[in-house]
């Protein structure tokens, strides 16, 4: 999306307050459609590989390049863009550290955004973190089997959602995550296919429920860390959101943002592609 129409869409978005709690209504399908319920699967790290460290790190109270609460205090549109190139590291139980470059997002705007959670100004239980503070994790459950990981905006109830990464570190751990939860295929997974797509990531990088409503900016378990310079500027796409297709003149508004070229996109609008050329 041009820098202009990412102003004029989050022109209306407000500072995020709390409302009280309502009952939650029906979803839209792009990001759920079911509640969770008390069987929601619980996802553990492997034990067999030893630790992959990260070079960023000298001690657990020492992150010199993760990025603070002031780089998520802005709204969806240009925060869903500021994602790109920069790298999510989650670091498990035992150590091992798993990091990968973020190449896709998509932006939530709130009560307005026929397509988010937090539409008509909707509160819950469920969807709370979408009306914490910037950097806040909304994680959610969807079609009884996946996770899909957020992190608040400005804004009231506008996130953004974490949808493909680059792997660049962990790889292999990456993948015994996401072989766990794959059921009669005996293929060893390729490199693009362990991030690429929201519930992919989170699978690789084992993030489930209990993540939810931590703060990005703070959590000793995930963490965003400042990308390393390219040799030059990444050309980003602004296309369709992908699954929203009940969610009216939404469906088709240019809220996902993806570097053009990357193979780990998980979708790829040939058309918005072209616009972007023009």
């Amino acid at each position: 999306m041009p820098a202009r129409g990412g102003t004029r869409l989050s022109r209306k978005l407000r500072l995020k307050k709390q409302r009280p709690l309502v009952a939650e209504g029906p979803q839209g399908p792009p990001d759920g459609a079911h509640t969770p319920c008390p069987k929601e699967p619980r996802l553990e790290p492997p034990k067999t590989l030893a630790p992959q460290c990260s070079v960023y790190f000298s001690s657990s109270k020492d992150h010199p390049a993760r990025l603070g609460s002031d780089f998520f205090d802005q709204p969806a549109v240009p925060l869903a863009q500021a994602f790109l190139g920069q790298v999510l590291v989650r670091r498990l139980s035992d150590g091992t550290e798993l990091r990968g470059r973020i190449v896709e997002t998509e932006a939530y705007l709130g009560p307005e955004d026929e397509a988010a959670h937090s539409r008509g100004g909707r509160q819950t239980p469920r969807n709370r973190g979408m009306f914490m503070k910037p950097g806040t994790l909304y994680v959610y459950f969807i079609y009884g089997m996946y996770f899909c990981m957020n992190v608040s905006s400005q804004g009231d109830g506008a996130c953004v959602l974490l949808r493909a990464l680059e792997p660049l570190g962990g790889l292999e751990t990456m993948r015994q995550l996401r072989s766990a939860h794959r059921k009669g295929s005996a293929r060893a997974l390729k490199d693009r296919e362990l991030c690429s797509g929201p519930s992919k990531l989170c699978q690789a990088l084992a993030i489930d429920k209990s993540f939810d409503q931590r703060d990005l900016a703070r959590d000793q378990a995930v963490w965003l860390e400042q990308g390393p310079p390219g040799p030059r500027e990444p050309v980003v796409v602004a296309a369709a959101r992908v699954g929203i297709g009940s969610a009216g003149e939404w469906v088709q508004k240019p809220l996902r943002f993806y570097i053009q070229g990357s193979p780990w996109v998980s979708v790829v609008d040939r058309g918005a592609e072209r616009g972007t050329q023009a």
